[in-house]
């Protein structure tokens, strides 16, 4: 799919990227603000559990620039992040602290409810009449919980989602790892069957192949969606993207460039 919006998305910038935007406070949440002021559509842009990545900012002012709206990252997580040496040298006691971010972040329905309150507080400074969503790995499990009866969104998107593992050297019983990743399970296609608006699922060939087909099934098997594996890792475009690489430039700009366009038609319609 292709649209006009597609080819005005500014050239990626690698290494030390320069905000397009401002930063706000918006309801009590630090929130990165780009895009026009007297635009009427916005966007609700996610983050992943590592927060303002630099990459999540300038996809950001990309859609910004290409869509000529509003595009807003709060921080939700409220500073409470995943840390990068939590993977890279990962410990006992990084394993502990990351089950235990993990355990805060999957209370979904409270930030389905701040995620709410966002939208009400932006209006008050903001004349928006059109609200779009989009989430990145976590953020995608909040925007499908907040695409059902009764949304505010008329499209939305998650890109990359999957698993919140934490496990691996874990000491559980097979019943209690099995509930685990049932709690911690971002893509899900019970999720899947509830969005009630257009609503675009880019997971990677990292992702569960079996729930990708179930949710492809549930959105477009209803007309209600579009669901694409992209062949590249998990993180694409966000935190994992390294912007330095070509390939990682070419598959993360085809991502938010087939956001763009997906958005585009669903927002001007």
């Amino acid at each position: 799919m292709t649209c006009e919006a597609c080819k005005t998305i500014s050239p990626v910038v690698a290494g030390s990227y320069t905000e397009k935007g401002e930063w706000e406070d918006v309801g009590g949440l630090k929130t990165y603000i780009t895009g026009p002021s007297t635009a009427r559509s916005a966007i609700v842009d996610i983050y992943d559990i590592t927060g303002f990545a630099s990459q999540t900012i300038q996809g950001a002012d990309a859609l910004a620039a290409a869509l000529n709206m509003l595009v807003f990252v709060p921080d939700f997580l409220r500073g409470d992040y995943a840390q990068g040496e939590w993977y890279t040298n990962p410990t006992p006691e990084t394993d502990k602290l990351r089950g235990e971010l993990f355990s805060r972040v999957t209370a979904f329905e409270s930030y389905v409810q701040s995620v709410r309150k966002f939208v009400e507080d932006a209006e008050k400074k903001w004349e928006i009449e059109r609200w779009a969503a989009l989430g990145l790995c976590w953020g995608g499990k909040v925007v499908a919980n907040a695409s059902g009866s009764g949304t505010k969104f008329r499209v939305s998107g998650q890109v990359h989602p999957g698993y919140v593992s934490f496990l691996n050297g874990c000491e559980v019983s097979i019943a209690d790892e099995m509930a685990l990743m049932d709690r911690y399970r971002l893509l899900s296609v019970e999720d899947a069957k509830k969005i009630s608006i257009p609503h675009i699922i880019l997971a990677s060939k990292d992702e569960d192949a079996s729930e990708v087909a179930k949710c492809k099934e549930a959105l477009e098997g209803k007309g209600n969606g579009v669901v694409e594996t992209y062949d590249t890792f998990h993180g694409w475009m966000g935190a994992k993207a390294d912007l330095g690489k070509a390939e990682d430039v070419e598959w993360y700009e085809k991502g938010y460039n087939q956001i763009a366009s997906y958005f585009e038609e669903h927002l001007k319609t």
